[in-house]
């Protein structure tokens, strides 16, 4: 087992290893303590680990509660959270009691945001099950639900108390999970550790221990110097800017990995025709796309994607934060004012759209 301290405005330490999810209750005993455990999962991951790490928890003393909600981001919305908050104070959890999300990031944001809000604050413990969860969503504090007007409207920044990332979990993903996954883990390479992105060419699945340590390290090491995101914690929304406007204009069906690949490729172009980076950049980043089955490219026009950008949490009065590769492993960000927008994203899909 690897262990990495947060140290954010709460400590924490994550903790990746294998096989270890029948002992996760005494895990969760020794450093978050309570008397009840509310287990949030969906029904697909309930089905698959549900009864384990509820035996775990009891075996640990706990007394375990499960709220199962419908997979799929369709589901993070207004009425499961309240939904889960009424469930929460029907089942009478005090402040020191603790809840565990089992799942992939709509499991762990919906049962973040509940955990910031529940009593004004109650001990949380995140268990990814997707890659894109353990390398990325289940660590830093970024919790939430969308709204009809977009992606993650409404949230908190609330760290939690343990992380535990099992990677044995891993292994009943369907391919397309797991590749939402990979596009994050390509994300880190890109801004910041060109060795990971090197690492990328070859098949990963032996060595994804060290590709999850490797990206939550990237992450602790920026969540450590900008938790809420004011300045650097930007880079990790790489992707993002347009990833969430094909999301929202999808209705939500095209996958968060799947769209921030196409963010990705899109903010590329952007920056090879602003001279940002050079085409070599470019092509490594489209080719590793390709070599994982990911789309780098998009229907929408850019002038739908410019307007579904309007409403991302990333505006700042009259200027959108992008982020563009200068090269493999360095990104920068830019303010971009809302009028220049449209003709970005116009470059980034190099066509007449």
């Amino acid at each position: 087992m690897k262990t990495i301290t947060v140290n954010a405005s709460k400590s924490y330490d994550v903790i990746i290893g294998s096989d270890f999810l029948t002992k996760a209750g005494a895990m969760i005993r020794e450093k978050a303590g309570g008397q009840t455990a509310a287990i949030v999962t969906d029904d697909n991951v309930s089905a698959l680990y549900g009864k384990t790490a509820e035996d775990s928890l009891k075996n640990a003393g706990y007394r375990v509660v499960n709220y199962i909600f419908p997979h799929g981001e369709e589901s993070k919305n207004s009425e499961t959270f309240f939904s889960l908050i009424n469930f929460l104070a029907a089942e009478k959890l005090s402040r020191t009691d603790v809840i565990v999300a089992l799942g992939g990031g709509v499991t762990g944001d919906i049962a973040g945001f509940a955990a910031s809000t529940f009593k004004r604050g109650t001990r949380l413990v995140q268990i990814p099950t997707t890659l894109l969860a353990a390398v990325d969503s289940s660590v830093g504090g970024k919790t939430g639900i969308n709204l009809n007007e977009g992606k993650n409207q409404l949230g908190t920044f609330y760290q939690p108390d343990l992380v535990l990332c099992d990677v044995s979990l891993l292994s009943t993903l369907p391919p397309q999970v797991y590749s939402d996954g990979i596009a994050e883990v390509i994300k880190y390479g890109i801004i910041e550790d060109s060795e990971l992105f090197n690492l990328l060419e070859k098949e990963i699945k032996e060595k994804i221990e060290e590709v999850i340590y490797r990206c939550i390290k990237i992450k602790r090491d920026i969540v450590s110097e900008d938790e809420f995101e004011q300045g650097g914690r930007k880079l990790l929304n790489f992707g993002h800017t347009v990833g969430h406007a094909i999301e929202l204009l999808s209705d939500y069906k095209v996958s968060h990995g799947h769209a921030v690949a196409v963010g990705m490729a899109v903010e590329t172009r952007a920056a090879s025709s602003m001279g940002i980076c050079n085409e070599q950049c470019l092509q490594d980043i489209l080719s590793i796309l390709d070599l994982y089955g990911l789309p780098g490219a998009t229907e929408y026009s850019a002038k739908e994607l410019a307007n579904a950008c309007l409403s991302d949490k990333k505006r700042d009065g009259d200027n959108i934060s992008m982020v563009f590769p200068e090269k493999i492993g360095k990104c920068i960000i830019k303010e971009i004012p809302i009028g220049e927008v449209e003709p970005v994203i116009k470059a980034g899909l190099g066509r007449s759209k």
